[in-house]
């Protein structure tokens, strides 16, 4: 059968807005896919539906599609997102109001059964992660325009592939083949040079990097690549850091297959062009992830500038001061956290590089114990307090903080349901095999480089990394490009000198996960982000920095890979 075409047009919801029209406009596409949903998203539509029952999903794509909807109709190019997010069905009403009002025949199917508040009454929304066969049925079915909830982000691209191709749900290796091209595609432009740890090599391709998308084949394989004369690049590097992304072990568990990363073979197929192939899957764990949002109370927070001398003597002056200001009021926060930034050089030529930062974030049940308690105690220092004082700005009435985890369902407890054009409900049945999800043992490692001479200097000089966050987890991939770093990096880079570079894991579980195809460790930090990206829990709460800070730390480097 022929090559399936499968771009991209969204990585979040606040993506750039005229993808949609550079990707249908930019080169050849059958299927066109949106990611708009994050665990932060879902709290953020959660809060919305809140205000307003009608809403909850990405008005974005809406307004994309106003623009977009007549070029997919002329291209014959289907759209599937996950824009829906907790009203699908609201959105596939809209999207048919918008094509009627346009004159243009689309034919719009929807996604439900992610839904599972109804169990979770004290969440705010909870949500099934489903895999691609809803997709499947309503494309087959003759839809042009498919919307759903909460699905996985690889589910986009599994879900159009099975409906191509006639996949089944036992067919474990396509069906992986198509998750590891779904999940390099899913964050758009980070594929395509975005975020790159190798960016200063490739700077001048990068002021607008273009949407990457994928040549999927029959068999499961694909190319990653991207539209002609589109900014950006493609090659081994940019697809291995995003296979890295918020993944774990090995094994990359999903509802329609789990997806063998360590079996996954990459090879440069030209200008922009990486060939995946070679991936294995196995039959799907026996439950469903499902992610819990609730609100868990509210933060604020101040940032007290400390400026020229004696900044550690300043900074515990108005901490003293704070806690004094709490323990009178008998009304201190539930949870009081600070933070000493030392931003300031020594004999600075400017104010701003002689200043540092004294962060105090506070948490609380209770509102006004975070609003009027904070911000009266703070601004009753400015007379009283260091040489000096003044703060970034007036501390606030305070905001309402989520709070992220998951639970797990067997695949029987969603009700997985296409609905097509004409309201017919098509059910999409579970997952027939299951298996227990294990971490494989520890793959053989090549033997160490011989010693010889070495050089103090940054890791990042000879290894990539991208990090990122799952809940109150992050990883950190790191990967390097030769067999020779591959013989040092696989050595040297243990769990225990992770946490030796990353003081801040020090007292945290920390997980090595060895990928010798993609000469990759991929490291998962247990509890580092607290409760989720949505409480905030620490100067980066998506840790999306994390693997930048690793590479800026120095170690002793084998002088012949620098």
């Amino acid at each position: 059968m022929t090559t399936l075409r499968i771009g991209n047009a969204s990585g979040f919801y606040g993506d750039r807005f005229d993808a949609m029209r550079e990707m249908l406009t930019g080169g050849e596409l059958d299927v066109l896919t949106g990611d708009y949903l994050a665990e932060l998203t879902m709290l953020i539509l959660g809060r919305d539906r809140l205000k307003d029952p009608a809403a909850g999903y990405a008005r974005t794509f809406l307004r994309q599609l106003e623009e977009c909807l007549g070029l997919a109709h002329e291209r014959s190019v289907k759209i599937v997102t996950n824009a829906g997010g907790l009203h699908p069905a609201g959105l596939a009403d809209a999207v048919r109001q918008l094509a009627e009002r346009l004159g243009i025949p689309a034919r719009v199917a929807h996604v439900e059964g992610d839904d599972l508040k109804a169990g979770y009454p004290d969440s705010l929304a909870a949500h099934a992660y489903l895999g691609g066969f809803g997709i499947a049925a309503c494309l087959r079915e003759g839809a042009d325009v498919v919307v759903t909830g909460r699905v996985t982000d690889a589910a986009l691209v599994t879900g159009p592939a099975a409906a191509h191709f006639g996949w089944g749900p036992r067919e474990y290796d396509r069906l992986a083949g198509a998750v590891v091209a779904g999940h390099v595609l899913e964050c758009g432009a980070q594929a395509t040079g975005g975020n790159y740890a190798f960016f200063a090599e490739r700077a001048g391709d990068l002021r607008r990097p273009g949407f990457p998308l994928a040549e999927i084949h029959e068999d499961g394989s694909c190319v990653i690549t991207k539209h002609p004369g589109t900014g950006g690049f493609v090659d081994v590097g940019t697809v291995t850091a995003q296979l890295l992304y918020e993944t774990a072990g090995a094994r990359y568990a999903g509802p329609d297959v789990t997806a063998r990363l360590d079996t996954i073979r990459l090879t440069q197929d030209g200008p922009d062009r990486v060939r995946i192939e070679g991936v294995r899957g196995e039959a799907p764990p026996p439950t469903l992830k499902v992610g819990l949002n609730r609100l868990g109370g509210f933060r604020n927070e101040v940032a007290f500038v400390l400026t020229g001398l004696d900044i550690e003597a300043k900074a515990a002056l108005v901490r003293g001061q704070m806690e004094t200001a709490f323990a009178q009021a008998k009304s201190a926060p539930a949870d009081i956290s600070w933070d000493l930034v030392r931003t300031d050089a020594p004999d600075a030529p400017t104010e701003e590089t002689a200043s540092a930062l004294l962060r105090l974030v506070v948490r609380d049940p209770d509102e006004r114990l975070v609003g009027r308690a904070l911000s009266g105690a703070a601004v009753e220092l400015a007379l009283a307090s260091y040489p000096g004082f003044h703060v970034l700005a007036p501390p606030g009435k305070g905001a309402p903080y989520g709070v992220f985890e998951d639970v797990y369902v067997p695949h029987g407890a969603v009700d997985h349901v296409a609905v097509l054009d004409d309201g017919r409900r098509v059910p999409v049945a579970p997952a027939h095999d299951t298996l227990v999800l294990e971490d494989l043992p520890t793959p053989e490692l090549p033997e160490p480089l011989p010693d010889g001479p070495t050089r103090r200097a940054p890791l990042g000089l000879v290894a990539g990394a991208r990090s990122g966050d799952k809940g109150p987890n992050a990883n950190v991939g790191v990967w390097v490009r030769t067999d020779e770093a591959w013989r040092w990096l696989v050595h040297e880079l243990t769990a225990e000198r992770f946490r030796e570079l990353l003081p801040e894991s020090r007292a945290l579980p920390v997980t090595r996960h060895v990928l010798p195809n993609l000469r990759a460790l991929n490291f998962v930090v247990e509890g580092i982000l607290g409760a989720g990206v949505a409480a905030r829990h620490r100067f980066d709460p998506q840790a999306k920095a994390l693997g930048e800070w690793l590479r800026s730390r120095h170690l002793d480097i084998p002088e012949a890979l620098l």
